[in-house]
């Protein structure tokens, strides 16, 4: 069964994966300087494939993280997460986006991000 969060289950979760996403964006850096170096010929200093797959298996290792607690990963560049809700009555997301601070977004499930509105 998929997990529903409240609005607070949603924002205590949150400073958590401020923290783990910050730790995405530090490896997606790290993985795209890599990757152009490796097919232009060059070495980069932050190692080569061993390195890259490492970085790799950090992301994937807290993208799967979140989803075992629920939360649906929508994209890693930037970071966008997802939290299941109901307001009102309605299916909804609640809506975290890389460089926010707080969570003060949702959607309806069937608009997406496009629809996102202030909580």
């Amino acid at each position: 069964m998929d997990r529903i969060f409240t609005l607070d289950e949603a924002r205590a979760l949150l400073p958590a994966v401020i923290e783990d996403a910050r730790a995405v964006i530090a490896a997606r850096a790290d993985l795209a300087e890599i990757d152009f170096e490796r097919r232009s010929g060059g070495r980069s200093e932050l190692g080569g494939l061993p390195e890259l797959k490492g970085l790799q298996a950090r992301i994937e290792e807290i993208l799967s993280g979140w989803g075992e607690q629920g939360i649906e990963v929508k994209g890693i560049a930037p970071v966008l997460v997802d939290f299941p809700a109901v307001l009102d009555g309605v299916s909804v997301r609640l809506c975290w986006i890389e460089g926010e601070r707080e969570l003060g977004w949702y959607h309806r499930t069937e608009l997406g991000f496009p629809g996102r509105r202030p909580l």
